[in-house]
């Protein structure tokens, strides 16, 4: 008999390429999602229940589903919006967390993985970055992430459930539908011959290709023992905004783009102008990052993914 599993945000980039992959390994697959920014044609409809649910609403009145495991992966996605909106990331991330939490004690599922983000190391003085480094918080996001984690480790820690936290870079591959290489394509199909680049384009990051990230979450999640572990998913190599952007024009088949800086060594307030994570725990497991960033952000080229931004 098939077990069931239940996705939080199963409709987004992430999650579903979290379903696709579960689909592979044959399980009853039950998303709950309010489609507020998730699309129902990133689904196979036919294979998969989609249950359109206000995560926010009361979890008594969900429907009741016997799962082995609780992948939850919707949030607010928005790091930037914190700042004008102080409601936000504490209503779709925290109390939409313990929701979850609290369902998943209900309906007795005794697995809870969770995505959570490298926004709760703020802005790190050590890097690569591992786990155990936690400093002061810089953004209204990286705050309820951590605060995320907290409560989940502690119903994980009464034993209700096994629990699984990841830290994510920023993905990017199949589905990819925000982010700075979504902003770049957008603003050069307004305007091909310039682009504004928020700071002052040297602001180092990490990208994880979607295939990896999902391996390494349905992997580790499955074989750790632990009753809660936190893992860090980013990649060894690192590329600064200036390169991504050439990497964007390049595959648009645009020339001498003037590039127009806001200015500052961060692209908004909240934003970390470096992120490189380490791995190596999760790299115990087995796992590591097979495909290369630039691979990866040319796996699906930007002139494709422009007709997205329409």
């Amino acid at each position: 008999m098939k077990k069931n599993v239940i996705v939080t945000g199963g409709a987004g980039f992430i999650g579903a390429n979290i379903v696709s992959a579960l689909m592979d390994k044959d399980y009853n697959i039950h998303i709950f999602d309010n489609l507020s920014t998730g699309n129902k044609n990133n689904l196979e409809l036919e294979k998969i229940t989609l249950h359109k649910i206000d995560l926010k609403d009361d979890y008594r009145k969900w429907p009741k589903i016997e799962a082995s495991s609780f992948y939850h992966f919707a949030a607010n996605a928005d790091v930037r919006g914190g700042e004008n909106n102080h409601d936000i990331d504490l209503n779709e991330n925290l109390l939409v967390t313990k929701n979850c939490c609290d369902y998943a004690v209900e309906n007795r599922i005794k697995n809870f993985v969770f995505a959570s983000s490298a926004t709760v190391y703020g802005e790190p003085n050590v890097f690569p970055t591992n786990e155990d480094c936690i400093f002061n918080q810089t953004s209204f996001y990286g705050a309820s992430k951590l605060s995320c984690e907290a409560f989940i480790q502690a119903y994980s820690n009464y034993g209700y459930f096994k629990s699984t936290i990841f830290r994510f870079v920023s993905w990017i591959g199949k589905g990819y539908s925000h982010g700075v290489i979504y902003d770049f394509v957008d603003k050069l199909l307004k305007d091909s011959n310039s682009l504004e680049i928020l700071g002052d384009g040297n602001q180092v990051k990490s990208y994880l290709d979607v295939r990896d990230g999902i391996t390494g979450v349905l992997d580790i999640s499955e074989f750790h023992k632990q009753q809660s572990c936190v893992f860090n998913l980013g990649h060894d190599e690192i590329m600064n905004v200036n390169k991504l952007a050439d990497i964007v024009c390049d595959e648009m088949n645009l020339e001498q783009v003037e590039y127009k800086y806001t200015g500052g060594k961060r692209g908004w307030i909240g934003d970390s102008p470096q992120v490189h994570l380490d791995t190596n725990k999760a790299k115990e497991y087995g796992w590591s990052p097979k495909i290369r960033i630039e691979d990866g952000m040319r796996w699906r080229q930007c002139s494709k993914l422009a007709e997205c931004c329409v």
